[in-house]
């Protein structure tokens, strides 16, 4: 039998309709913990919710709503605390990417970006903070970076940006956290083979194979795995850091010809 990481301890996942959140949820049920899954779109919620209950046997309820509202960002808090007793863990994955040109980047995909990658981040985590430092007993932070937050991309000016800036959040809290035993680090993935970058892209697993070192591109349980980890007992000493999982992409970082994509949001 697999070993329970988590048992008797809640979670909440952001942007886990799908992707490398809906992983991240899943692999949280199936060691253990009760998880509240944040989606934007209340039927996908909904959905991925009730498939990781009905695969893992565990509870996963689902939670919609927009990050970026801060009354919502501090519910989900709340709600975990309602549901399940207690919280142990929160991983601020939802994000928006956002593609364009900075010579004729409007104003409002500005603010919308920050929005959701740094105010929802930042408040959602400020509330877990709260909850943990309430409850006494310490907890864990993870925060969703990504290699375009340390690596230049075209088009993505503004997205890095907000990447980056969460990478420094978790170093500066570090300060504030520890004395409460509060950890926070940052997960960084790099080109993950999800279902919106197959439909964007039906060659994405081919190309970013063939651009990562390792020969792999990157699947969203090896994201799941660094999360998990860092929320781990075994991770205790581990706090304001940023754990890379990009097959060693960044040590190079070559980048296809390509046109820049869609935005998308979780």
């Amino acid at each position: 039998m697999q070993q329970q990481r988590f048992s008797n301890q809640s979670v909440i996942v952001t942007g886990a309709g799908e992707g490398i959140g809906w992983e991240v949820a899943r692999q949280f049920c199936r060691e253990g913990a009760a998880t509240l899954l944040n989606d934007i779109l209340p039927d996908r919620a909904a959905a991925a919710a009730t498939t990781i209950a009905q695969q893992t046997g565990r509870c996963c309820l689902p939670a919609p709503g927009d990050i970026a509202d801060i009354d919502l960002a501090r519910g989900l808090v709340a709600r975990a605390v309602d549901e399940f007793g207690a919280l142990d863990v929160c991983v601020c994955n939802a994000g928006l990417t956002s593609w364009g040109d900075f010579f004729d980047y409007a104003p409002a995909d500005f603010e919308r970006v920050v929005n959701v990658n740094l105010r929802g981040a930042y408040f959602l985590a400020q509330a877990a903070a709260r909850q943990f430092r309430a409850q006494g007993s310490g907890g864990r932070i993870v925060l969703m970076s990504s290699v375009t937050g340390r690596q230049a991309v075209p088009y993505l000016s503004a997205y890095g940006m907000t990447k980056a800036a969460l990478e420094m959040l978790a170093r500066n809290l570090v300060l504030e956290l520890s004395p409460h035993g509060i950890t926070i680090n940052c997960v960084a993935p790099g080109a993950v083979i999800t279902p919106r970058n197959l439909q964007d892209d039906p060659d994405y697993e081919a190309t970013w194979s063939a651009l990562t070192p390792t020969g792999q591109a990157i699947h969203p349980a090896n994201i799941a795995n660094a999360a998990l980890f860092l929320a781990a007992p075994a991770a205790s000493q581990i706090t304001g850091q940023t754990l890379v999982v990009d097959g060693g992409w960044s040590c190079a970082s070559p980048i296809p010809n390509m046109d820049y994509g869609r935005d998308y949001e979780n």
